[in-house]
């Protein structure tokens, strides 16, 4: 269910690059100006065709023959707005129904899907629709198109108590993992203040337990009679295919469904606040939060895409009002945003801002409420507008590059075919976008954004009880055995010959100071995607400084030598660039993606930044305190508090990976200077340390030049960083250590088990073993932890590759209660399959089947190609890597998968880290048979742990 909001990032900022001041190019922008909206605009086309059935499905085929793959996507007419009081987040939990099984393939719809080599396969629901969708080879289309009709057609035979049960425990703990984040509550908070409990808006998609525990098996069949007729449907096949190709197929398997009684959208008025309405709630969080939220139009409004441009000015871009003020020019938050949630019927509009730690919160509400009187009274700029509409169209393009997934061109035609009965509606949303004007931005947020709004303070304090479920475990209560309704179908359809994996041709050159050029050609999308890595990475953090790294790369496009922070920002926009960074164990990238057409003017800006950093005291002032309030957030968080404690267990405290603590150690990163930032960059980010990594529609002989003319001249001074894995990796011995978080309604699992192995040995062999213990989700520790005993919403594990180790990490969230329980069956599980229970030759047929079927569709995209490109250097593969992994897919063996994996992994040696609530954990982990030691969260940021026994801090 996505969230209203976003709260402080985790990740780093931005990244990299040296040189000396000597050596510093004026960084003057270059001649030219940016391709103007309307030519980004008018390069967004997906051509369609469609056809309607006689009992009302609705097709759509769209051709895109860049690889041999068909996105599949089915969206019905229901979601959460058509459930009746008492039954909120049915919607949902039948969805996690249609994957259970139908009466003509009765187990679960993962088999199937991944035998086949299905990528981007999903169902997901929302408020105005439920959807579910794979991308599949083109020679399995045929047998996608057969499991989606049969659980359109043929699924109540399937349904059981059985299954029901099953999905309602790991529906409610998908809740509980939502829940269980800092400011989790949030959006229910903000639901109930703009809607009426009546309005088909008024609740959240997910529902409340209660409810949930009370869904029958009546219940379910209900609802699939109600609204899962094909007369309520939008199928959309886009990739591959053909209108020729496509109509014979879906007629063949859904023309015999019959219609259903026909969806009706219910009345959804958009509701005005009589007043101003402001509440406060608490939470366990590191800073408190400041919220401003009114109902809008949905997206078939005129209004819809001016709002969105608003939201963009306000706190949207990069330059955002919002954060330029309250963030960057008086310093009174750490983030600050707003957004405009277009639903198809109504929407929300909301700011978010989280309050510096130590500043009135007050103060920050009365100048976001002065802010927004500003903007209402004066509306946007000219300038304002057009950055907005560039960046947008720009993530347009992008997205529109696969072909399914979660936002590709099967998502977009299918959305406006049932949002709007308009499946080229995204062109006149562009349109839209592209004649906005300050004028029109301003009427419409006049309109709309002058209205009472309501008002959500999120304070530091206890959380309120929470809502659990009631209904028993099913897992521990005989069920009476139910035999499903067979089909009468006839088996699946085979799949036919799967064409092989056209990996692009990966070449390699020089600039002209030597830096490494590694370049493909993708010719799908006009843009240019751009990573400039370093041989850094968490390994080259400063031994004593840890944060040193994240606050040097936030640093860099705070500012160059010609050039402010919200100049740097409103350019980028302009030329409707990324520019990010980010790190792992091994390496430090700077990242540019743009449209091509404005790839020389987006390269002087990247390189000015990547070169020319200022570090402004000022500034490096603001940025430390930021990160200094993302540390305090991550020991608010789950995943967070989990990711300090575990890398120096595995590895050993002396390891360089150890060094993997977050944003850093708070108390160095509270006395960091402008030079030890710069120190920092002059020794890592460096051109001797770097290589670039394109991937584009433009050639490699125009690439080069453009690169050359901005860092051919670019050379290293000085002593270069030097990395030491000299000292013996001494894992931690095994035992469970519990992170005392109080509130958790769930638990965070954790485990690790050192390994011998690098990154940079033949991993495939342990890798793909261990699909059918914890990397995919047909995996045992899944299957067993979700489907089995429905403790946890997902849960697994894999190898995680670092040049010079590879350890095994599992993550598993589970609820409260079954946290002892889940570790001991974990574990069991583990020490089965390295045991008496190793991998089946049918696990191991489809963990090579699905392996090298689902490779084009992994490939799809310029971003996937660039990420294996990346990972190929790394670790020392070859540039053809992937074109020739299908060969040793099918080289191997059973016995030799099985021999690799047990030769790999010693489950004795497993460490368990457990994010919870101790007064509920504690007393189950007595049954693990290992030490336990108790930490309160406060200490993982470098307090001592309180040994075993202590009580838990303020139990």
């Amino acid at each position: 269910m996505p969230s209203k909001f976003a709260a402080l990032s985790g990740a780093a900022v931005i990244a990299l690059a040296v040189p000396a001041v000597a050596q510093q190019r004026a960084a003057t922008p270059a001649a030219g100006k940016p391709a103007p909206v309307a030519s980004l605009v008018a390069k967004v086309d997906i051509p369609y065709q469609q056809f309607t059935l006689s009992n009302g499905l609705r097709v759509i085929v769209h051709t895109d023959r860049k690889a041999p793959v068909v996105a599949v996507s089915v969206w019905y007419d229901v979601g959460s707005k058509n459930e009746p009081k008492g039954k909120t987040g049915f919607a949902h939990l039948f969805e996690h129904l249609m994957f259970n099984g139908s009466e003509n393939a009765p187990d679960d719809f993962f088999e199937p899907l991944k035998q086949v080599g299905a990528t981007n396969y999903n169902g997901t629901t929302f408020y105005d629709r439920t959807n579910y969708f794979e991308t599949v080879p083109k020679a399995a289309l045929e047998r996608a198109l057969f499991l989606e009709s049969d659980r359109m057609g043929y699924l109540l035979g399937a349904v059981t108590q059985a299954k029901l049960d099953e999905q309602r425990g790991v529906v409610q703990n998908e809740k509980r993992q939502g829940d269980n984040q800092p400011y989790g509550l949030v959006d229910y908070k903000i639901t109930e203040g703009l809607f009426p409990a009546t309005h088909p808006y008024g609740h959240d998609t997910i529902g409340s337990m209660a409810d949930l525990d009370a869904a029958s098996l009546q219940t379910v069949k209900d609802w699939f009679t109600d609204h899962y007729g094909p007369n309520n449907a939008v199928l959309v096949l886009a990739g591959d295919i053909d209108v020729a190709t496509a109509r014979p197929l879906v007629e063949k398997y859904f023309s015999a469904i019959k219609r259903g009684p026909q969806s009706k959208a219910p009345p959804a008025p958009i509701p005005t606040l009589p007043a101003p309405k402001a509440e406060t709630m608490t939470d366990r969080v590191a800073a408190v939060m400041i919220t401003r939220n009114w109902a809008v139009p949905g997206l078939n409004d005129k209004d819809a895409v001016l709002l969105d441009v608003a939201a963009g000015v306000l706190g949207g871009l990069s330059s955002s009002r919002f954060d330029n003020i309250l963030v960057k020019q008086e310093k009174l938050a750490v983030s600050a945003s707003a957004s405009n949630n277009s639903y198809a019927q109504v929407g929300t509009f909301g700011v978010n801002v989280i309050v510096r730690p130590g500043v009135d919160p007050a103060l920050v509400s009365r100048r976001v409420d002065e802010i927004m009187a500003d903007f209402l009274k004066n509306g946007p700029t000219a300038d304002e507008v057009s950055r907005y509409a560039t960046t947008s169209a720009a993530r347009t393009i992008r997205g529109l590059e696969s072909v399914g997934g979660f936002q590709g061109k099967a998502v977009t035609l299918a959305e406006g075919a049932l949002y709007s009965n308009d499946p080229g509606f995204y062109k006149k949303q562009l349109e839209q976008l592209a004649a906005a004007t300050p004028a029109s931005v301003k009427a419409a947020a006049d309109k709309w954004l002058s209205r009472p709004p309501y008002a959500l303070t999120v304070l530091q304090g206890p959380r309120a009880a929470y809502e659990e479920a009631e209904v028993p475990a099913k897992a521990e209560v005989a069920v009476a055995p139910e035999t499903p309704v067979k089909g009468t179908r006839g088996p699946l359809p085979a799949v036919g010959e799967i064409a092989g994996l056209s990996f692009p041709a990966v070449q390699r050159a020089r600039l002209s100071n030597g830096m490494e050029l590694v370049y493909a050609q993708r010719t799908a999308v006009p843009v240019t995607q751009l990573a400039l890595s370093f041989d850094a990475g968490v390994a080259a953090d400063v031994t004593g400084k840890l944060g040193t790294q994240q606050l040097a790369l936030s640093m860099l496009d705070e500012g160059t030598t010609t050039r402010d922070s919200i100049r740097i920002a409103e350019e980028k926009e302009r030329l409707g660039a990324n520019i990010g960074s980010g790190f792992n164990s091994d390496r430090t990238t700077l990242n540019l993606d743009v449209p091509s057409a404005n790839l020389g003017l987006a390269l002087d800006l990247f390189a000015d930044i990547a070169r020319n950093p200022r570090f402004d005291p000022a500034e490096t002032a603001r940025v430390r305190n930021q990160q200094l309030a993302q540390i305090q957030q991550e020991l608010t968080s789950p995943e967070g508090l989990s990711g300090r404690v575990v890398p120096k267990l595995v590895y050993g405290a002396a390891s360089p990976y150890a060094k993997a603590q977050g944003a850093g150690d708070p108390r160095a990163v509270a006395t960091l200077t402008p030079a030890d930032l710069r120190a920092f960059q002059q020794a890592w980010l460096r051109p001797d340390k770097a290589k670039v990594f394109v991937v584009s529609d433009r050639p490699l002989a125009e690439v080069r030049a453009a690169l050359d003319a901005r860092f051919g001249d670019w050379r290293a001074t000085g002593a270069a960083g030097t990395k030491d894995f000299s000292a013996p990796s001494r894992p931690t011995s095994p035992k469970v250590v519990l992170i005392d978080r109080p509130d958790s309604p769930q638990s965070l699992i954790a485990a690790a088990i050192p390994t011998g192995l690098r990154g940079t040995q033949d991993l495939l062999p342990v890798a793909t073993a261990n699909d059918a213990l914890g990397g995919s989700f047909l995996g045992r520790i899944n299957m067993d932890l979700r489907e089995r005993r429905h403790w946890s919403y997902g849960a697994g594990g894999s190898f995680v590759q670092s040049e010079q180790a590879a350890p095994f990490l599992l993550n598993a969230p589970v609820q409260a209660d079954k946290t002892g329980p889940s570790i001991v069956s974990a574990r069991d599980d583990i020490v089965a399959f390295l045991g008496k229970e190793p991998m089946t030759r049918v696990e191991f047929d489809r963990a090579i089947t699905g392996a090298t079927r689902s490779l084009s569709g992994n490939f799809e995209t310029a971003g996937a190609v660039l990420s294996a490109m990346q990972a190929n250097d790394r670790f020392k593969r070859p540039d053809d890597y992937y074109a020739t992994i299908t060969q040793r897919y099918r080289g191997f063996t059973l016995p030799q998968l099985n021999a690799a994996i047990q030769g790999a992994l010693d489950p004795a040696k497993t460490i368990w880290v457990v994010v919870g609530d101790a007064k509920t954990v504690r007393p189950q982990l007595d049954a693990v048979g290992l030490p336990v030691e108790l930490m309160p969260a406060s200490a993982v940021a470098g307090v001592p742990a309180q040994p075993a026994g202590a009580s838990a801090a303020g139990n």
